[in-house]
Formats: C-alpha cells, structure tokens, sequence
C-alpha cells in the first residue's frame, strides 16, 4: 500500500543525501517534498501540515549541530523517522483486558469495511494467545451476517452466539446482551460482539451502535475501517466518535493498492491509537499494528522485527530442538528436512510480503525481482522432494538419471527442475558443513555467534563456532652460525 508513498521519501532524501552541508533552503526543499507526497497519498491536508512544520521545526533547531556530523542527511532522516512514528501512534496499544472476564469488545463501523472477517481473524489472533472467545452475531440487518460470522467462526474454530436468523428478525442489543451471559455461563473470558453496518453514516446505524454499546457496556469499542477509502475514512471516523465513541481503531485491506492516506491521518485527526491491522485475506494476515515498524516500512528500512517473530511461530519447539542438535552434533540436513522447513515457509504466508520485510526491498532490482517471485515456487519445490523414496530424501547422492527422470514425472516438473533443485540443496548441504567446521573461511560473523540453545530467527540461531586452532608459528632461524647459538 505504502510503496508510492516510500519511493517519493526515497526520492526526496536521495538529493538530500549529496549534500555536505545542510542550510535552511534545504530543509525548505526536503519539507515541501515530504507534503507533496503525503497528500498524494491522500493525507489529510491539516495533518500533512502539521507534520512537515514540525519536521522543519526540529530540523531548523540543530541545524548546527546537524552540519557537524559526518551525514547531516542522516539526522534529518532520523527526525522524519520520530515524527512519522509518532503520526501512527508512537506505541502499539493492547487489548485492555477486564478485571472480571468476560472482556467484551465491541466492533464498530461501515458495511463493506470487513468488519465479519476482521471479527474472524481478532478472534483466531486471541485464541492463539491461550484465550477463550467466541463471537456474537449482533449483525442482524445485513442479508446472510449471521450466516457469515458463523461460516467465519467455523474456519477459526471458534464458537458463534446466534440464536436468531437475521436478515432483519431479531433485537441485536438482547442478542447482545444475551451473548455476554452466555459467554459468562460457559466460561468464555473473551466476547467480540459484531454488529451491524450501513452504506453511510446515518441516526440509525449510530442509535442501533449506541444502544448495544450503552447496553453491554464493552471494556473495548473498535472502529473498523477500511484502509483504501482514504480520506473519506477519516471523515467518517470523525463522525463514529461523535456519534457512537470507540477507543481504537482496527485496519482492514492494508495489503490494497491505495494510498495508505487512512493510516498516516485517523490517528492523528481523532486521538484515537491504531490497535489492529489486517494486511491480507488469510485468517493469518492479522496482528497488532506498531507504528514504529510501519514508520521504518515506509521509510525503506524494512520490518525485521515483524519477520522474525513470523519466522518463530512457524516452526515448533520440537522441530526447531531437532534442526539444532543436528547442527551441534554434525549430522547432515537431509531433504526431509528441507521438506520440514518449506511447510514452515508455507505457514509464514506469502514470502513477496515477507521478503518485502527487509531493508531496501523496495527499491530498484530488488523490487523488481519481488514482483516477478512466485509463491507457488514453494508449491512446486515441496512436489519434488515428496516424489522422492525416504533413500533419495536422506541420501541425494543416489539420485542417478534414472530416478530424476522418475521424480520429475511423479511431480510434474521438468528433470531440468529436479537437476536444479539437488544441486541448490547439495550446495547449501556443503555450506552449512563450512560454517559449522569454520573451514574455507566460512566462519559465522562474530554478532551471529551464540551460545548453544540460544535461538536467532525462530530459535535456529547457530551455537557457537570455536576458532581451529592453530599451531604458533615457528620462527625463522639465522643463516649465521654465531648468530643461531645465540638464539638458542
């Protein structure tokens, strides 16, 4: 969403980055970039001012001390960095969790926005935190909510409250009500309540929201907005907090191709923390929003962070424990393993968003080569070794012509694949040989050195690697005889 919006921050800071010193025209120019491209990317107006008097502000005030430094360009850089994280929200906000389960959270907003699905994915995010939910289908208006959240609720394995078929039938606020004793009955600590929504803001979508909210009275009120409406989802997040009042604000389809306008503004026009945010159509594409990260996203430096805590959780202890030893005791990874490492890739969800995570990925050959990479590369891969017998798996070096001609049928691909494929794994086998013994120079660099059983990326961090030790070497002896005695 954000990759207009990053190439013109790029754009404006590469003419910044030539300059040895910097003067107040400079940050004049820097400062009128940085608003045009915030109100191309559907900024609000206002905010977008505010941000850039404030950068030129700061900018302007250590401007002396700026030039003094090596990279002048660095530390407005730096500044842009706080401002930007600081517009999203500065920390992310968490669930305020009641005192007296059940906490009820009620989800607020426009039809059309996702709320269903978002209530979906916040309810399989909870549950994969050790929690309890279940979900109330308040939506009684909409054609078929009921049926959906209960479709939805079925797909994360979570319980739906819905005794009444909607589609106009039925009190969503006694639903409401009725759901929370419910939840309190079988012993549920976490209530989401969905409720219904309308083409636009009107008396009656905000008497019905009013009514429920006054009604179950919730420990939390999300709105739900759709993050590629742009300025008309700041307008009406204006208008949901006059009318109704909400305490955080939930992101949906920020995986779009709009400007991303929604995110860099709401925050900043209601006071009110961005809590959530959805960045895809899978269950899974769902987590808290931090807007430190999404500063750094949008400023090219990637979300590193973001990607290993993805990494971490797509492997399990089991798994991770045994890849490890392994290591440590100088077994060979086998294609089993590999096979073990591509499902956790699967489970990670689409690898162009994940390697979108690493700095510099949207720029130049790199973004490139992102668009043109192929999620079903895994797919493919993953066809190949499971036409592979448990012999070939462990022990590649028996795959003659023969047997690649038999796996590239079984799998559907080309023997020119499967060639590619065990040469690639024969090459990083040997690799991972290199790094363990520190032979041929391949030796980690010392900050990826850790101790044994302390984990890097998903807990695969590598132990700790000894230096070969080396004979001292033996000193040159004098051609004199004289000399030689006296060295002796």
């Amino acid at each position: 969403m954000f990759d207009s919006l990053s190439a013109k921050f790029a754009g404006a800071f590469s003419a910044l980055r030539g300059k040895g010193r910097l003067k107040a025209d400079d940050l004049a120019d820097i400062s009128a970039e940085i608003k045009r491209a915030l109100l191309d990317s559907d900024v609000s107006i206002a905010v977008a001012e505010k941000f850039v008097a404030k950068i030129e502000e700061r900018s302007l005030a250590v401007l002396d001390e700026v030039n003094k430094s090596t990279n002048p360009s660095q530390a407005v850089f730096n500044i842009v960095n706080e401002e930007l994280t600081a517009i999203l929200g500065g920390s992310a906000r968490r669930i305020r969790i009641a005192k007296r389960p059940p906490t009820v959270i009620l989800l607020t907003g426009l039809q059309g926005a996702g709320k269903t699905s978002l209530a979906g994915k916040l309810a399989k995010w909870l549950k994969d935190q050790g929690n309890t939910p279940i979900l109330v289908a308040s939506d009684l208006q909409r054609p078929n909510a009921v049926t959906q959240l209960q479709v939805v609720g079925e797909s994360v394995g979570v319980p739906v409250f819905a005794p009444e078929p909607g589609n106009g039938v039925g009190d969503p606020v006694r639903v409401a009500k009725d759901g929370i004793k419910f939840a309190t009955e079988k012993l549920h600590n976490i209530v989401i309540v969905d409720t219904a929504g309308r083409l636009g803001v009107d008396a009656e979508l905000m008497k019905q929201a009013k009514d429920i909210r006054d009604a179950i009275n919730p420990d939390e009120v999300l709105y739900v907005v759709d993050a590629m409406v742009g300025q008309d989802a700041v307008r009406t997040a204006e208008a949901f907090l006059a009318g109704v009042g909400f305490d955080a604000v939930v992101l949906t389809k920020l995986d779009g191709d709009a400007r991303g306008g929604a995110a860099l503004s709401i925050t900043e026009v209601t006071g009110k923390p961005i809590m959530f945010a959805a960045t895809g159509e899978k269950v899974g594409d769902f987590d808290l929003f931090y807007p430190d990260r999404m500063a750094s996203r949008i400023l090219g430096l990637g979300d590193i962070q973001t990607l290993a805590e993805t990494a971490k959780g797509a492997m399990d202890a089991e798994t991770t424990a045994k890849f490890e030893k392994k290591f440590i005791e100088g077994e060979d990874f086998t294609l089993d393993d590999f096979l073990a490492q591509l499902e956790a890739m699967k489970k990670m969800g689409s690898m162009t968003k994940l390697l979108g995570m690493i700095p510099g990925a949207n720029s130049g050959a790199m973004k490139k080569q992102l668009e043109q990479f192929d999620d079903k590369e895994l797919v493919k891969t993953q066809s190949i070794v499971q036409s592979m017998t448990p012999l070939e798996r462990n022990d590649p070096k028996v795959l003659n012509g023969s047997r690649r001609a038999r796996i590239a049928q079984g799998s559907g691909r080309q023997v020119s694949e499967v060639n590619s494929l065990v040469e690639r794994f024969t090459a990083a086998q040997k690799m991972m040989k290199q790094m363990r013994t520190g032979k041929g120079g391949m030796q980690l660099p010392p900050g990826m050195q850790m101790p044994s059983g302390v984990g890097g990326v998903g807990g695969m961090g590598a132990p700790a690697i000894s230096k070969p030790k080396v004979a001292p070497k033996k000193k040159s002896r004098s051609g004199n005889p004289a000399k030689r005695a006296l060295e002796s």
